[in-house]
């Protein structure tokens, strides 16, 4: 099953090589505090956040992540 924009935090989290390629683009990402709030959230509800426009990220980032994810599955 290919990810999307509709994916939620949690269901990247539990794919182990998922996790890794967003490591690498976001180093620490998951070992964040805040990350148990964002699990039940989608890459979209997350990009329209504030706080995600004031941290820098993008629908550009995300995609790019996402491809290199479902390029591996």
């Amino acid at each position: 099953m290919a990810y999307t924009m509709d994916t939620t935090v949690g269901e990247i989290l539990k794919d182990t090589q998922a996790l890794e390629i967003l490591e690498k683009h976001a180093p620490g990402i998951s070992k964040n505090p805040m990350i148990g709030l964002a699990k039940g959230m989608t890459l979209k509800q997350i990009l329209a956040m504030p706080q995600a426009k004031e941290a820098g990220l993008t629908e550009d980032m995300v995609k790019k992540v996402l491809a290199e994810i479902n390029a591996r599955k």
